[in-house]
């Protein structure tokens, strides 16, 4: 039995949820967010709370779609945010309309598009901050910018989330 299936999903106030056969939406302040379900898991709402309900044998879903409601539940009401940080002489960041503009040490500057339902902000020129109600999408677009700058292992200088520890190497000795 799962454990993580076990436990009701607890909605936040101005959360409300609407609950079909195969799909789950999710709706708060912050905007609104919907999941399928999988074959042979149910959810059904007692009072402000969500409980999965599964068939003793196809109960592999169970705890994935538990965890799934419990980020989609936060993400309406509160919101996700990624931090990430520039190491680097000259590294900078700016925010223009839609395009994250960066200097990453390259012979070009490197733009990046916004996705849909993500904003991004710079706060200086060596942050960045990444916002969104989908922990998912806000992961990824953090893991995508990250990816265009990774910290190398003898400075450390490159783009890395805040408060990543990176163990840098030892230089060449004579």
């Amino acid at each position: 039995m799962s454990r993580v299936a076990k436990q009701p999903v607890d909605l936040p106030q101005g959360v409300t949820a609407t609950i079909t056969d195969e799909l789950i939406t999710l709706k708060g302040a912050k905007g609104s967010l919907s999941v399928s379900l999988k074959f042979g898991v149910k959810v059904k709402q007692a009072d402000k709370s969500l409980e999965v309900v599964y068939d003793e044998g196809n109960r592999m879903h169970a705890g994935s779609t538990r965890a799934h409601l419990a980020n989609m539940a936060t993400g309406v009401s509160k919101g996700y945010e990624r931090k990430l940080e520039l190491i680097g002489v000259g590294y900078r960041a700016a925010v223009q309309g839609k395009t994250l503009n960066l200097t990453l040490g390259f012979s070009h500057p490197v733009a990046f598009e916004m996705p849909e339902g993500i904003t991004i902000e710079a706060p200086s020129q060596t942050e960045v901050l990444i916002k969104g109600i989908d922990k998912q999408r806000v992961g990824q677009v953090a893991a995508e910018i990250r990816s265009l700058r990774p910290p190398e292992p003898y400075k450390g200088k490159g783009v890395r989330y805040a408060g990543e520890q990176i163990s840098l190497k030892e230089g060449k000795k004579k």
